[in-house]
């Protein structure tokens, strides 16, 4: 069975950093695709960053501010926020693909959630 386990999140200051970690079991992974979401309080989730053979990618708002990478073992997905600003408060959640059902919604595992909360 497949299971997301985020860890990580907490309270920051503005122009602060914190590093989200997804532990992820129950099937190899390096061919998966993985990505990180979030939700703030009365708006739409968003897709943050992800991870698949040959390619990673971050939205335009968190471009040059949050990197998304895996470990070598393929067992946890991070997320470095760097320079965060009160408009990342958000509830962050990983998701999991696998590999031939990349980009379908009804095949996306997730995991519970942590939340990031940046204080101007």
């Amino acid at each position: 069975q497949v299971q997301l386990v985020e860890s990580g999140g907490g309270w920051v200051q503005a122009g602060g950093s914190l590093r989200l970690s997804c532990a992820v079991s129950g099937a190899s992974f390096s061919r998966w695709c993985l990505r990180w979401f979030r939700q703030a309080p009365g708006k739409e989730r968003e897709m943050v960053a992800g991870i698949q053979p040959g390619r990673t990618y971050v939205t335009d708002s968190v471009k040059g501010r949050f990197t998304v990478s895996l470990d070598s073992a393929k067992t946890t997905l991070y997320l470095q926020m760097n320079s965060l600003k009160p408009e990342d408060t958000a509830m962050y959640y990983c998701a999991a693909n696998p590999p031939d059902a990349c980009y379908v919604d009804f095949r996306r595992f997730w995991g519970q959630g942590t939340q990031v909360t940046v204080s101007s």
